[in-house]
């Protein structure tokens, strides 16, 4: 199943709700539904730039031991979290690109009731409440009426990595591929607002897209920014991902695009943004995507945090791309040892390894800078000496002197940036 122009409409572009359905049943058998992070009761669960995006090639299976899989229209086999609402992780060696492909890029949904159709001739992106001059926007104005910008970043789950908190927590069980690196074009949220222009008093800027609750009284997925924040240049409103249209799972026709800060609030096929003269209050802003109001999102079971806050940077962390942990290491053959690392776009400075528990650390090789927003790619030579069972510990630092802890607990299992150690057998 492909994106199509769907028939009597020449303007609509989608897939074919029953065939998606079906393959969401056939995908998600004896799949049990988790999330990313809290839900509310119950659950509140084509393109080419301004058309459909032609649909990417299915590369061959890359099944991930221990892991389901699954693929889904527009996408490759990736590992299936959930079926409804799709959640879908990247496999490990996708990574070993600067730029995630657009049809391996994770997916992640919050309510069921998905858009699988978008007419590109009548979508509008609603900008309104407290301003002058409130807009109703095309595609088409959207594209042409303002300066075009692009820019490299990162863009990650804020429950990336759960599974390996211990002990473990509640949610989506990811491992590290709930996290993606592109480059978004678009323009900036900056620059429709001030056409729109804010009136004075203005506190914070909500966002929804075109994803609906299944059941009434399900809350509605919606994120809100300090209008300030809003402002800035760098907060955008991307049509396409890496030089091509989104993907419809990854939020055609447009999505929020906030550098350094976690997907929570990237909401996808954006069409409602609304100006407020107070503090924004929503189930997914004052009940979940929260974490202890400390320096590393840390409490422990016995005790948990009486402060919260909303999540939003993400902090320094970094992950091993190669080897991926069932690969066979040769005794005494040099091994280039390859990960990644990021943070919230002050700049990775230094990437360390240890081969030894901890005890020594040496610097590893930075790649060229592809931006402060992107994640920045490290090289590292061993020549493991010994038989066995070895372990290998990655530990990165900004520019800004933060860097990794040695352990975090929290109940959400947000915010990872523990120090990354993987095992490896050597023979």
């Amino acid at each position: 199943m492909k994106y199509t122009k769907l028939e009597n409409d020449a303007n609509a572009y989608g897939f074919d709700r029953r065939s998606f359905l079906r393959l969401s049943m056939m995908a998600g058998a004896g799949t049990m539904l988790s999330s990313c992070g809290e839900k509310p009761a119950g659950e509140t669960p084509a393109p080419r730039a301004v058309a459909a995006p032609d649909p990417a090639p299915n590369p061959p299976a890359a099944s991930v031991p221990g892991r389901d899989m699954a693929r889904f229209p527009e996408k490759a086999e990736m590992i299936l979290l959930t079926d409804s609402p799709p959640q879908l992780e990247t496999p490990l060696h996708y990574f070993r690109q600067d730029l995630t492909p657009n049809e391996a890029f994770f997916v992640r949904w919050h309510l069921s009731n998905i858009p699988l159709r978008v007419d590109t001739k009548t979508f509008q992106l609603s900008i309104s409440g407290h301003l002058k001059n409130p807009l109703s926007l095309s595609l088409h104005e959207l594209r042409t009426e303002f300066e075009p910008v692009s820019l490299v970043a990162v863009n990650q789950c804020s429950g990336n990595s759960r599974s390996l908190y211990q002990p473990r927590v509640p949610g989506g069980q990811w491992g590290n591929g709930a996290i993606g690196n592109a480059r978004w074009t678009g323009v900036r949220l900056k620059d429709l607002l001030e056409r729109a222009g804010i009136k004075p008093g203005a506190a914070e800027v909500s966002f929804q897209g075109l994803d609906r609750a299944p059941f009434p009284g399900i809350a509605p997925f919606v994120k809100s920014l300090s209008a300030e924040h809003a402002m800035d240049n760098e907060v955008m409103i991307a049509y396409a991902m890496n030089g091509a249209p989104l993907p419809m799972l990854n939020g055609f026709p447009m999505r929020l695009v906030v550098p350094g800060w976690f997907a929570t609030y990237w909401i996808k096929a954006l069409n409602e943004i609304t100006v407020l003269p107070d503090k924004f209050h929503g189930f997914w802003m004052d009940k979940a995507y929260r974490i202890p109001k400390n320096a590393d999102a840390q409490e422990s079971p016995e005790h948990l945090a009486t402060e919260t806050e909303p999540i939003s940077r993400m902090p320094v962390r970094s992950l091993f791309v190669r080897p991926e942990p069932n690969e066979h290491i040769v005794l005494g053959t040099t091994y280039e040892v390859e990960g990644l690392a990021l943070d919230s776009g002050r700049g990775i400075r230094q990437v360390e390894i240890s081969t030894d528990g901890g005890k020594s650390w040496a610097d590893a090789k930075l790649d060229p800078d592809l931006g402060k927003y992107s994640w920045r790619r490290w090289r590292f030579s061993w020549k493991p000496l010994s038989r066995g069972t070895q372990t290998l510990m990655s530990r990165a630092t900004n520019s800004a002197g933060e860097t990794q802890t040695n352990a975090q607990w929290n109940r959400s299992g947000y915010s990872r940036n523990v120090i990354e150690s993987i095992e490896l057998d050597v023979s």
